[in-house]
């Protein structure tokens, strides 16, 4: 899902079930993230989510988030 932007509501599935939270930024270049490497294009982008009831801070494919409603 590439139509997500910096603070859209978005939840995503975790081992110990689904999460919600925010976008904190989009990717559009490969990054390294929490000592992994992400590839990101402006037709593929990835995302910087964080947990609402953490405040952890994980990385996206788009494909792998779902926009919730705000």
């Amino acid at each position: 899902m590439s139509n997500l932007s910096k603070g859209d509501r978005v939840s995503w599935n975790t081992p110990q079930g689904r999460t919600r939270g925010h976008v904190v930024e989009k990717k559009t270049e490969d990054f390294d993230f929490a000592g992994q490497h992400f590839t990101a294009t402006s037709d593929e982008p990835a995302f910087i989510v964080e947990s609402e009831k953490t405040g952890a801070q994980a990385a996206h494919k788009g494909s792998a988030l779902r926009k919730l409603k705000a």
